[in-house]
């Protein structure tokens, strides 16, 4: 196993997760819903959680973590769209715009759970399967959440 490939690897996972970190952050400084706060807030905090596990690991082998994020292209469209969505109080529009970023997400987690795994050790595998199922369940609450708004 190369150290510098499962280094790339997590870090873009961290990067992803910055993202998520940034633009639920902003979503919950626009919205003026407690709920809807709340929820942004969780999700968040889930990335938090995610990224200094990633971190630590990163460190551990000899990397630096990565501090920047995606948002370029269809990510800051997404966090753009729920910033509009917000400013109207749509909330199935603001829903779906979330749910799109969340499929970034648990994109980014399967990619590195299919094509980049050979690059992971056991236990870095495990770390990232850990965190897959809490990406992927943040993605079944905004969409499940979004499917019961009518």
């Amino acid at each position: 196993m190369d150290p510098k490939k499962s280094i790339t690897v997590l870090n873009n996972l961290i990067e992803i997760n910055n993202d998520r970190i940034e633009g639920y952050e902003t979503a919950a400084k626009e919205t003026e819903q407690g709920d809807l706060k709340a929820l942004f807030a969780k999700l968040a905090n889930t990335s938090h959680e995610c990224n200094s596990e990633l971190r630590r690991e990163v460190t551990k082998l000899g990397g630096e973590p990565e501090e920047g994020t995606r948002v370029t292209g269809k990510f800051f469209r997404v966090w753009m769209d729920v910033k509009a969505a917000l400013t109207g109080n749509d909330l199935k529009a603001i829903l779906n715009s979330c749910e799109f970023g969340e499929d970034a997400a648990v994109k980014a987690y399967r990619d590195a759970l299919k094509d980049d795994v050979a690059h992971l050790d056991l236990d870095l595998e495990s770390l990232v399967k850990k965190q897959y199922l809490k990406i992927k369940a943040d993605h079944d609450t905004v969409r499940d959440l979004r499917d019961s708004t009518s």
